[in-house]
């Protein structure tokens, strides 16, 4: 006669192995992937990224994010600052300039902001800069700023990008220089081959310039590749579009008046360490999505590297 007690583990072991091959299926399948085979978008000495903004037509919380992240097989990003803020639990869903947010966050841990930047290492990505556009306007309280650069610490990122203002700049650049983190001022069509010979990086040794050669091109009408020879050691990243000139639109990678493939070359040639991140603002085909085009134009980037 079996032993009842042998009998019920032996069943209670078959249940058992039996639930937790049907809980794996579930599991999300781009966990198995970024396990299995993470991404690697450093091609030939050049990071290739991208800004998360450009997945602003699909669902956007920090796990979507990744998933298409690593699909696109990125493996370094700039990170929207509201995708992260949700993660950690914000009021509103990360969304700005309200009472209860500003509470949040004058005290909130930054325990969840290391458990995302826990979950993109896992997956083989890095977030290299996180982009809160407003940091440093008048009239913004001094903690708060400062809540911004330990978000920054938390993430892992070596920088912070906000909207070009000499004005910010000018109140950011002690506070960058005590942390150690840069502030990288991006333009837009506003930018001329000038902008930044005056006094618009002498207010703190970190910072720095988020240089989109799209916009570049858009309000100058000419290459940015002068400009990135000149200023090459105060670019903490590039924004890589495709724009055509007398701010005309956004176009896929090739088919605008930006030198996309010029730039990515002289980044090669010249050694340049700071990342190239694609940003998808063209027009998503009829039929197709955001990653499917952000794999396109880091195709296109792959190609020009070779």
């Amino acid at each position: 006669m079996k032993n009842y007690n042998d009998s019920l583990s032996r069943r209670s072991f078959i249940r058992g192995a039996t639930v937790a091959v049907a809980a794996a299926s579930l599991m999300p399948k781009f966990t198995f992937a970024a396990s299995a085979a993470k991404p690697n978008s450093k091609i030939n000495g050049v990071q290739i990224g991208l800004i998360t903004y450009s997945f602003r037509s699909l669902p956007g919380s920090a796990e979507d994010l990744l998933k298409y992240i690593t699909q696109c097989g990125i493996n370094s990003i700039e990170l929207m600052g509201d995708p992260a803020e949700q993660y950690a639990g914000a009021p509103g869903g990360g969304r700005r300039n309200n009472e209860a947010l500003l509470k949040w966050r004058l005290s909130t841990s930054m325990d969840k902001y290391e458990a995302l930047r826990k979950m993109y290492n896992d997956a083989g990505v890095g977030i290299h800069i996180v982009k809160f556009g407003d940091i440093g306007n008048s009239g913004m309280p001094d903690e708060e700023i400062e809540y911004y650069f330990n978000v920054a610490k938390a993430l892992g990122a070596r920088g912070i990008t906000r909207e070009l203002s000499e004005s910010a700049a000018k109140r950011l650049g002690p506070i960058a220089d005590k942390h150690g983190i840069m502030i990288g001022l991006h333009n837009h069509t506003q930018i001329t081959p000038t902008t930044y010979d005056g006094d618009m990086l002498s207010h703190g040794k970190n910072l720095r310039i988020n240089l989109d050669i799209g916009h570049y091109t858009a309000g100058t009408g000419q290459s940015a590749v002068p400009f990135i020879e000149k200023h090459h050691d105060r670019i903490i990243s590039l924004h890589v579009k495709d724009r055509k000139t007398n701010n005309g639109p956004n176009a896929p990678f090739g088919e605008g008046n930006t030198p996309v493939t010029e730039v990515l070359q002289l980044m090669r040639k010249n050694k340049l360490t700071f990342p190239a991140d694609i940003e998808l603002e063209y027009e998503v085909p009829s039929g197709s999505d955001a990653v499917k085009e952000v794999t396109k134009c880091f195709q296109f980037c792959k190609k020009a590297l070779a």
